[in-house]
């Protein structure tokens, strides 16, 4: 397996979207606290999160995310494991999500950001301030946070086999832990 080093080096290479780098972070933080809470790999789970969508800036197309993505991971020597939650977290790949890592990640990628998104519109853009309902209510608020596809976010609790209530709750906790490196600590200005 790689190092976190190395996968953020890989990241850095085909990422240059300051809002896409901290999705990845965000992703990766909850997907470390799911491995934490299922005794799974960390590391592993980690990485995971934090290359799943490296390849989306420079291939954004449902042709070419993660199909070339899972091209470059595998000449770079990552699991097949790895790859395969990789392709399983999109949709239109049709990949049947058979690990509880590829779950997790499924369930970890729209809410992070969605999460993410209600810390910056609150008035202290800070995850200190984000509660399960604020997230719920915003959830049912379609213009808000337009590109998050809210079918996803259910259905992966559902498919985590989590409460979707405890799912967020567990997402805002993992967020948390690096509110500064998201610029969500309250710290920053707009």
């Amino acid at each position: 397996m790689k190092t976190r080093e190395e996968a953020l080096q890989l990241l850095e290479e085909y990422t240059q979207s300051e809002s896409l780098l901290r999705h990845a972070f965000a992703v990766e933080a909850a997907m470390r606290a799911y491995a934490k809470k299922f005794g799974e790999d960390e590391e592993r789970w980690g990485i995971t999160g934090l290359l799943h969508d490296f390849d989306y800036e420079r291939y954004p197309t449902p042709e070419e995310h993660t199909i070339v993505g899972a091209r470059i991971l595998a000449e770079h020597g990552y699991p097949e494991d790895v790859i395969y939650a990789i392709r399983a977290h999109a949709d239109y790949n049709g990949l049947v999500r058979d690990s509880m890592m590829a779950k997790a990640l499924y369930a970890c990628d729209e809410i992070s950001g969605f999460v993410m998104a209600v810390a910056m519109v609150r008035p202290s853009r800070s995850l200190a301030d984000v509660e399960v309902k604020s997230v719920k209510k915003k959830l049912k608020d379609k213009a808000f946070a337009k590109g998050v596809h809210r079918e996803d976010v259910y259905q992966g609790a559902e498919e985590l086999g989590v409460d979707l209530d405890e799912h967020i709750a567990f997402v805002i906790e993992a967020l948390k832990g690096i509110a500064k490196d998201l610029g969500l600590d309250g710290e920053q200005t707009a």
